[in-house]
């Protein structure tokens, strides 16, 4: 049988974003037909080929997420190499970060409503829970650990979807990856205190992480807003107060739901992403909140009305 050729092509249309590693594009992939699909490029820089655990880094998190499929991750479709340059094929997902939208919150002088951080927060949970429970086909436990959860690196959708993108540092029980009892890897100010100690993470590290993302949605300050892990280590010490005390509109209930996440002591967290999930449903549905991906949606696109002309809305 003769081999089949790929013969699909790709058109840049813009650039998204540029970060330490490289870049990210927005781009179309050309079929046959006329057939387009709207894709993300996630590159490289070139100046960093040479440095061997920084690609395996990016190759890495191609490799790891390449059957993570959920509705809460962003999917990651192909990885390529073309003439030296490495890139990642990923699903669209077209809207502002976490850190975006908390920006234009303060930008209006207002506080995220405490329903819709809610179930942004279970939503990011749930993609978590199915990451850290994934199995390979042999139906081994992979044991990720995403190590990187931050504002920055969840996305809202217009559509009102909440997903988890950027698994580079992630870490799987079978794959190479930098040791993280000798490598410090992630933002400092999401950082769990065993992460930063370099004791080696777990789950619940992750949901450490999201505690303070968490905490940050529901207050808008950043616990521990630190440069390096030595502040972070001074910070750890200090108290931290419960949310409500700094927003009266977040109810107590909810504030300890935050802080058990946040607990200095991995084992006095929640066992599981899916546990603080459940805790947040809990607390939406016993408070008579109603939520959805539409009720997202539209509050989206009151926060943001230039994504009418992103949709292709009148």
């Amino acid at each position: 049988m003769q081999e089949l050729q790929y013969l699909t092509k790709f058109r840049i249309l813009t650039e998204i974003a540029v970060g330490g590693m490289g870049a990210v594009y927005l781009a179309e992939q050309i079929g046959v037909k006329n057939f387009r699909k709207t894709v993300a490029i996630k590159t490289i820089r070139t100046s960093l080929i040479a440095d061997e655990e920084t690609l395996e880094m990016f190759l890495g998190e191609a490799r790891l997420v390449a059957d993570l499929i959920h509705e809460n991750i962003v999917q990651v479709y192909q990885l390529g190499e073309s003439d030296g340059m490495y890139y990642v094929i990923m699903e669209y997902a077209g809207g502002p970060n976490l850190e975006t939208f908390m920006v234009r919150h303060k930008f209006m002088k207002k506080s995220v409503p405490v329903d819709i951080a809610a179930f942004i927060v279970s939503r990011i949970a749930r993609g978590l829970d199915y990451a850290h429970k994934k199995r390979d086909y042999q139906g081994k436990r992979l044991k990720i650990v995403h190590r990187d959860v931050s504002p920055s690196n969840i996305i809202i959708t217009y559509q009102g979807g909440v997903k988890l993108t950027d698994f580079g540092i992630a870490k799987a029980l079978n794959m190479k990856v930098p040791d993280e009892h000798e490598v410090i890897m992630g933002k400092y100010s999401y950082m769990s205190p065993e992460q930063v100690r370099c004791e080696g993470t777990d789950l619940r590290s992750d949901i450490f992480s999201l505690g303070l993302v968490a905490y940050e949605l529901f207050t808008g300050k950043i616990i521990y807003d630190v440069d390096d892990g030595l502040a972070l280590l001074e910070a750890l010490k200090k108290p931290v107060p419960y949310p409500h005390l700094l927003n009266s509109a977040v109810p107590p209930a909810l504030s300890a739901i935050i802080m058990k996440a946040i607990a200095h002591n991995p084992d006095d967290r929640y066992a599981s992403a899916k546990e603080m999930q459940e805790k947040l449903e809990y607390f939406l549905c016993d408070s008579g909140f109603s939520f959805s991906n539409e009720t997202l949606a539209k509050y989206v696109e009151l926060l943001f009305p230039e994504a009418r002309k992103k949709q292709g809305n009148s």
